[in-house]
């Protein structure tokens, strides 16, 4: 339950933001944003996780960040304060509780809420250096280097080294083709590193020793 989130805000600002928004649960899945949709609102996830995609023009589709309990999306934040479409796609991982802050509500927590304005600024530096990261490995790191850092990540959030997951889902993270994806998941599985199934992969080795090529 949202519960949890409180061990990342003090229990009296939280409470004041739950009276400003609405609870809602979404199944892994659900579209939290669209791409080029208006902002109406702001997610606080309260349980679950939500992930943060960028979106080009021919649908493909590289993860940015994950948005854990107690944390916010500072791309739908910043575009709701301007008016703006959404420039992101944010989809539910794991089944989620989200509070919904609508914008007019955000306007007046920035008036008077100092806690929440420093809460977003926090969050805003934390999601830069991970889009730089992004950036950095797109740029610099091999796709199987990229793979494993993707999946050590996943075992991280799930807390378990069994993940339910396809490799087109894998490829659309890392915003490349399926059978790319396919190719590199059977060289790590021949290492010894992860373990193939249906829809499910198990990560052996959960240490960050790149695979070679």
């Amino acid at each position: 339950m949202w519960k949890q989130s409180k061990r990342n805000m003090k229990d009296e600002l939280l409470e004041k933001w739950m009276d400003a928004g609405d609870i809602r649960t979404f199944p892994a899945g659900a579209v939290l944003l669209q791409d080029g949709s208006y902002i109406r609102s702001v997610p606080v996830v309260l349980s679950g996780v939500v992930k943060v995609l960028k979106q080009n023009e021919e649908g493909r589709e590289i993860l940015l960040y994950y948005i854990q309990p107690g944390e916010s999306c500072v791309m739908s934040f910043l575009g709701g304060l301007h008016e703006e479409k959404s420039k992101i796609k944010a989809v539910v991982e794991e089944d989620a509780d989200v509070l919904l802050i609508p914008i007019d509500e955000v306007r007046r927590l920035i008036r008077e809420e100092y806690g929440f304005v420093e809460f977003m600024f926090r969050l805003y530096h934390r999601r830069f250096e991970e889009v730089l990261s992004v950036l950095e490995a797109v740029a610099f790191k091999r796709m199987d280097e990229r793979l494993l850092s993707l999946l050590h990540k996943k075992v991280l959030l799930n807390g378990s080294p069994q993940l339910q997951i396809t490799h087109q889902q894998l490829a659309d993270e890392l915003g490349t083709d399926r059978v790319v994806v396919s190719r590199l998941l059977k060289q790590l599985e021949n290492e010894g590193i992860v373990q193939l199934g249906r829809n499910r992969i198990v990560v052996l080795k959960t240490s960050q020793q790149q695979p070679s090529v």
